[in-house]
């Protein structure tokens, strides 16, 4: 199974050797040989995310070359990209970087869900070697290094509700947009407080970002100008209708209640985060937000789409959500003494 991938920010030595950085005097004990890299790096900021293919470089083409982008696939997202400018991402961690050297930790993959640990995997997600909610919760619980900030954004596979949908509930979805909207929400909340119980045991701060799904209305409107200039031109997105296999529910009949569906998620983990603030009140050690970044964001525009399969996001597109994401962390960032707001 794919594990979580960890990247330490590039010229890591050159800028905590400076004098004006906190961590020069951790730099001075590293060079002086009283602590080992592995120490050093440990009292870096530590940044991770969880969260699915909207949160990975992938995009859907033949079945083989899926499942090895699947399989292989790191980084070239919203969240982590090393790629230099002008070619490469605005990502978060790039804008993070201005900020602090910091080590990244990825936890992502395509057709993650948010599920009930120890839920068998179908034969599908075994191929791409998918690691659900429950699992990447539990590659974060195994590091020695908890994480300092750490940022949620899945959901999307469980609101394709036409998926093996009876033909009753096809023509009447109501129940079962309750029932998947309620069921996503005790999930999601199961592995939050595994989080959370693990953050309550550090010695250090630390903030739980969980981010509402996207805009889907506006997704989908981007996503029919991308199928009127397939139509047009048949060279153009040539993956377009494959989507369909993986995802019932984008079919245009079908989206409606998608993003219906959506909506309601989004109003449970918002609801959610409002309860565990609640419950958990150590103001000093611990923050969870939840933020509406991804769910107001205008993803209306065609080439926000990749040019291949017309459903995960381009270039463009991650540069979209990594300033959507950003815009967003000043309070988590403030909380962690990481940055003040601006």
């Amino acid at each position: 199974m794919k594990k979580p991938v960890r990247v330490i920010s590039p010229d890591v030595l050159r800028r905590i050797a400076e004098p004006s950085s906190r961590f020069h005097s951790d730099y001075l004990a590293y060079r002086n040989r009283k602590i080992t890299w592995d120490e050093l790096m440990e009292r870096l900021p530590h940044v991770a995310m969880i969260g699915d293919s909207v949160c990975t470089g992938v995009y859907v083409s033949s079945i083989w070359s899926t499942f090895w982008r699947a399989r292989t696939c790191r980084g070239n997202n919203w969240f982590l990209d090393t790629n230099p400018a002008p070619a490469g991402i605005r990502s978060v961690s790039k804008k993070l970087e201005e900020f602090t050297p910091f080590v990244a930790i990825e936890c992502a993959g395509i057709g993650a869900l948010v599920d009930h640990e120890g839920q068998r995997q179908n034969f599908f997600r075994r191929i791409l070697r998918t690691r659900n909610f429950s699992e990447q919760i539990g590659d974060l619980l195994a590091t020695r290094r908890f994480p300092d900030l750490i940022l949620i954004s899945i959901g999307y596979n469980n609101v394709d509700w036409a998926w093996r949908s009876p033909r009753g509930e096809l023509q009447q979805p109501e129940n079962r947009l309750q029932r998947q909207s309620q069921d996503l929400r005790e999930n999601f909340a199961r592995q939050v407080r595994r989080l959370i119980d693990r953050a309550h045991m550090q010695g250090h701060p630390v903030a739980v970002v969980v981010y509402g799904l996207i805009n889907f209305e506006s997704y989908f409107q981007g996503r029919e100008i991308a199928e009127r200039l397939r139509t047009q031109d048949t060279s153009r997105y040539p993956h377009l209708e494959t989507t369909y296999k993986y995802l019932t529910s984008f079919r245009p009949a079908y989206r409606s209640n998608l993003i219906r569906l959506a909506r309601m998620v989004n109003e449970e983990l918002r609801e959610m985060v409002s309860e565990l603030h609640r419950e958990f009140t150590d103001g000093a050690k611990l923050q969870v937000r939840y933020s509406d970044a991804f769910a107001t964001a205008d993803l209306s525009r065609a080439e926000l789409l990749h040019p291949i399969d017309g459903w995960h996001a381009s270039v463009e597109g991650h540069n979209v959500l990594a300033e959507a994401a950003f815009a967003d962390l000043g309070p988590s960032l403030e909380f962690l003494g990481i940055a003040t707001r601006r």
